[in-house]
């Protein structure tokens, strides 16, 4: 068998889909680890105008998705997007805590997007304190009402 006989041949099997499967459709979460940005969150005002960088983890919990079926990234969350977005949140002013950072950029994802729940961490790689630490982080959960 030709190896463009072999691509067609998965990508046919790829394509079906048995309507007979019982049961329901995967619950779906996205995850991004590890989302490196550099913005103006601290306490002091020195720290909020040098401005470091934080890590980002995010967790939303989307249910049903059609993208298990349809293979299609119109029909899940584009998780490109989803950088962008809590990017943009952290960029639009300063803030003082990165529990204030986390719920904002939380309730922002819940706006934009039909997730049932979304977990941001955000942590400081490089704290400003006397004492060693290897960073220092701080989670938010949210969760749609009703």
């Amino acid at each position: 068998m030709a190896d463009d006989d072999a691509d067609d041949e998965y990508d046919e099997d790829t394509d079906d889909v048995d309507d007979d499967d019982e049961g329901s459709e995967p619950e779906v979460t996205i995850e991004i680890a590890g989302l490196s940005l550099f913005t103006h969150v601290g306490v002091t005002a020195a720290e909020r105008e040098v401005g470091q960088r934080l890590l980002l983890d995010i967790r939303m919990d989307v249910g049903e998705c059609d993208a298990t079926l349809t293979d299609r990234i119109e029909d899940t969350v584009d998780y490109a997007q989803v950088c962008d977005m809590a990017n943009l949140v952290a960029q639009q002013r300063s803030y003082k805590t990165l529990e204030r950072l986390c719920a904002a950029i939380a309730d922002r994802l819940l706006e934009q997007y039909e997730a049932h729940a979304v977990w941001v961490k955000a942590a400081k790689p490089e704290p400003p304190l006397a004492l060693p630490v290897t960073e220092v982080s701080v989670e938010v959960w949210r969760e749609t009402q009703g």
